[in-house]
Parts: C-alpha cells; sequence; structure tokens
C-alpha cells in the first residue's frame, strides 16, 4: 500500500480505509485511530502496514487486545519468536509473548535497535503496555534514515565502506555475534540507514580499537539527537509497533511504579548493505601483545586478525 498522499504536510488526516492518524513529531511516529486490534482482518493488517513504512513507529491507543489477538495481530506480518536470549520471566504465556514487569531498572536504557545480534534480526516489534506507570517510563524512537541523511557527504562515504560486529553481549550471550553494514537500505523504501547502536555494536571491522571507538562514539550520539526523535508517554492499554529496519528506541528509566509490558516479535529480516564494504578487516601491524586482545573478537569473526 503507497503511503497516503496528504500525509508528510498534515499534522492529522484519516486514510481511504476511514483511519484517523495523528502526526507525533516531524521525524517519525503517529497515532492511528479507527480501528480494533482486537479483530483486525487482513486488509486492515495492510493499511496499518502502509502506515509503518511512512511514519516508522505506530500508535495504537485505548486497546489493550488480549494475549491471543496481541498474538494474531503480529502474525499478519510474518513469523513469530519469544526472546532468543531472555527468559520469559511470566510462568503460563505462550512463547510468543514476552512480558517484562519492572518497577525501577530492568528496562532497555540504552538506544538499540532490536536483535542486531542476530544474522536476522527482529523486523516488527509490538509492545502492549499492560500497565503503564502514572510518571516516567517513556520510550523516545529515533529515524536512522534521517539521522544518515543530515551526515555530512565525507562521512557518508566512509559509512557505506565500513561493517560492524554486534554481538548479545547485554543478554550474556557474547558468543552470539553478527556482521552488518554499517549503512543499510530499506528494503521497501529504498532509502540509506544508519544501522549501529550502542547496545549491541562492538567494533568497527575495518578500523582499529581506537577508530572504531571514536567513530561509533559519535554515530551513536548522533542518532540520538532530538530532532531524529519521537517521545512517547504510555497510557495503559496502548499498543505500539515499530519498524526495527529504520529505528532505534530508548526506555526512559524514570519511574517508580509497576510498568508491566508485553511484546511479541515478528522475525525475519534480511539485511542488505547499501554499498560492499571497502577495505579488508584491520590487523594489527607487529607481533602478539596484550593490546591484542582487543582484536581477537575480528579473527573470530572474519578469520582476518593476526593478533594471536
Amino acid at each position: 500500500m503507497p503511503p497516503s498522499e496528504n500525509a508528510p504536510d498534515s499534522a492529522e488526516y484519516t486514510t481511504p480505509e476511514g483511519l484517523h492518524v495523528r502526526r507525533m513529531a516531524g521525524a517519525l511516529g503517529a497515532e492511528v485511530r479507527g480501528l480494533s486490534l482486537e479483530s483486525i482482518d487482513a486488509a486492515g493488517a495492510e493499511a496499518v502496514l502502509g502506515l509503518l513504512i511512512e511514519h516508522h513507529v505506530l500508535f495504537f491507543p485505548e486497546q489493550a487486545p488480549s494475549v491471543d489477538a496481541h498474538i494474531a495481530f503480529g502474525r499478519h506480518f510474518g513469523e513469530l519468536e519469544g526472546h532468543p536470549h531472555l527468559v520469559n520471566p511470566t510462568e503460563g504465556l505462550p512463547p510468543e509473548i514476552f512480558e517484562l514487569s519492572a518497577k525501577h531498572g530492568g528496562v532497555a536504557d540504552e538506544w538499540h535497535t532490536d536483535l542486531t545480534c542476530l544474522d536476522s534480526p527482529a523486523l516488527f516489534s509490538i509492545l502492549h503496555m499492560v500497565r503503564a506507570p502514572a510518571v516516567g517510563g517513556d520510550t523516545m524512537w529515533s529515524n536512522l534514515a534521517m539521522a544518515y541523511d543530515e551526515l555530512s557527504p565525507p562521512v557518508q562515504a566512509l559509512c557505506e565502506g565500513l561493517t560492524a560486529i554486534h554481538d548479545g553481549e547485554p543478554h550474556d550471550t557474547p558468543e552470539v555475534k553478527s556482521v552488518h553494514p554499517v549503512v543499510r537500505v530499506h528494503p521497501v523504501t529504498g532509502r540509506r540507514v544508519l544501522y549501529v547502536n550502542e547496545h549491541f555494536t562492538r567494533r568497527i571491522v575495518e578500523l582499529s580499537r581506537e577508530e572504531s571507538a571514536l567513530l561509533l562514539g559519535h554515530l551513536t550520539k548522533w542518532v540520538s539527537n532530538p530532532r531524529f526523535t519521537v517521545r512517547y508517554r504510555w497510557q495503559t492499554g496502548t499498543v505500539a509497533m515499530w519498524d526495527n529496519r529504520v529505528t532505534q528506541h530508548f526506555v526512559l528509566n524514570d519511574f517508580h511504579e509497576e510498568r508491566v509490558i508485553q511484546r511479541v516479535t515478528v522475525m525475519g529480516d534480511r539485511v542488505e548493505a547499501a554499498a560492499p564494504a571497502r577495505w579488508p578487516a584491520f590487523q594489527r601491524v607487529g607481533g602478539v601483545s596484550d593490546t591484542s586482545r582487543h582484536d581477537r573478537v575480528l579473527d573470530e569473526v572474519t578469520g582476518s586478525s593476526d593478533g594471536d
């Protein structure tokens, strides 16, 4: 479904399917009303997908779907998978649902795209706010295509020739690793997208450790620039859906009441590079030294380091 023609210049508009859309920020995000996720059909899901491609993250207030309806909604968009690394702390839920309850801490308070440590990361995430705190616990999302577009041309060109290692260390699975391009192409829109994050990305393959730290530090801070973001204040019963191919998100750890979420994850992303890697993996010059341990991850992933 093509994006609505009047959407880019309208704060609020109605789609041909009768969905009322209200944009939440200039960069990304929209609230959608006029449908029930409890009983949505294939045509409704197609309309939602069109809006998601357009706005990157959607919010559906006053929904409160049942667990079964939440799962059924997710299945309109692909194969579902529970969290591959974390044990569901709530017993009795179907494996497609991951629930997290927290009063303070235990939230993803680093900017990240879901599961980039996997070869085929999460495609879409669909979160139901079962219980929202009265104050705090907002989530922010960043538009990674916009973040790429606003880099200077020389930095864009550099990033397009690089790849980066992502691993599952935040989930206590550092052995789970994948290499992805620093700049990917969104398969639907064709836009270039900056694809590194502070949570999972460990090292740029083609740079020395020091150079990698400098560039990753800049890029991971860059994507959090407020003009690329939307911040959403949750209400109990709201559902959010976001496109992991073009967004990062961050949970504000500023609440002291129970915050309960249930999430289903649509898996199966295929990461396409904007351009081939232009240089070989970094190789330390000289013999083995204490500092060569920083390059072992390159040898593990690419087999190209001579550090050990």
